[in-house]
């Protein structure tokens, strides 16, 4: 079963006119089920990690909306951009408009992996989309504070000189120094993806926001360790509550995206389920797939309100 449209969207900001690139797995018309809008992460990445999400519409029959966030992939890359126009806001505002654009902004359900999570877990706290009646958020946390917290706890465990390798390039600015890019990498190896080696689409993805790092550069700073940018205070935890549609929180103990991120999302959104998978860290759509698309379309087909 195989239907695939792609096309762009225009995006209308101020007075520039900028493009959203999309791909639809499926018939949004004709199938019995709403469509999935999948938020890829990032900040600065595309949407070509996140195809295994097609397995939703090829093995479940679940129309899947892929998108290209402003900046990255196919869509306006916005080269040139003043720093102040990266905000999370104008990506809020980018997915409102590509649901009105493709007529599905009244039945939908979202799926938000990392920075796509975090997205989605703020647009659907602050913007009560009537529409979204499900909300899947994969590895993604609730703050960037506890995010930092988190990603430290776990550098903490690696040798005293690895960690200090990790610090004095970051506090030299020599951040593309070859030790410090092989530390990244065993730590990435440990906590991001355990496959080896890596897939090649995510090979591209992470390639990919060096297209245009003013993306990830502007709202988190150059390294993971210690948030900079402009999101660095960013947190939706005092908003979470607000949540009305049932929500599936993904997570696993070695994640980067450490449990102390993920709590406040089951501490206060009324209706979650909370599954920790115990085989994969942040890319369980690769490293245990089978047991993630089972977690993931149960779900998704689950009754309304449940």
């Amino acid at each position: 079963m195989s239907s695939e449209t792609t096309g762009k969207v225009d995006f209308v900001i101020g007075s520039e006119t900028y493009q959203t690139s999309f791909t639809i797995y499926g018939d949004l018309k004709r199938s019995q089920y709403r469509p999935v809008v999948i938020l890829h992460g990032g900040p600065g990445m595309s949407h070509r990690y996140m195809l295994p999400h097609a397995d939703l519409w090829t093995q479940g029959g679940r129309p899947v909306i892929f998108y290209d966030q402003l900046g990255n992939g196919s869509s306006s890359l916005c080269l040139g951009a003043p720093l102040e126009f990266w905000t999370p806001e104008l990506f809020l505002d980018e997915l409102d408009n590509l649901l009105r654009s493709l007529e599905v902004a009244n039945d939908f359900d979202l799926l938000g992996h990392s920075w796509g999570g975090m997205l989605a877990g703020q647009y659907a706290a602050t913007r009560a989309p009537a529409g979204l009646k499900r909300l899947v958020i994969v590895n993604a946390p609730a703050s960037v504070e506890l995010s930092v917290q988190g990603t430290n706890q776990l550098l903490s465990r690696f040798p005293p000189e690895f960690v200090s390798i990790i610090r004095k390039h970051e506090a030299d600015g020599t951040i593309t120094a070859a030790e410090y890019l092989s530390c990244c990498a065993q730590f990435h190896k440990k906590h991001f993806c355990t496959l080896d080696p890596w897939p090649q689409s995510l090979i591209a993805a992470f390639q990919g926001v060096e297209t245009n790092p003013a993306v990830r550069r502007t709202l988190m700073g150059p390294t993971e360790f210690d948030i900079t940018g402009t999101m660095k205070s960013w947190t939706t935890v005092d908003d979470l509550h607000n949540i009305a549609c049932p929500v599936l929180l993904i997570s696993a103990p070695q994640d980067v995206t450490q449990e102390c991120a993920v709590l406040p999302f089951f501490s206060k959104v009324p209706k979650i389920k909370w599954v920790e998978l115990q085989n994969s860290t942040h890319l369980a759509m690769y490293e245990e797939s089978e047991r993630y698309f089972e977690v993931v379309m149960g779900f998704l087909n689950g009754a309304p309100g449940a």
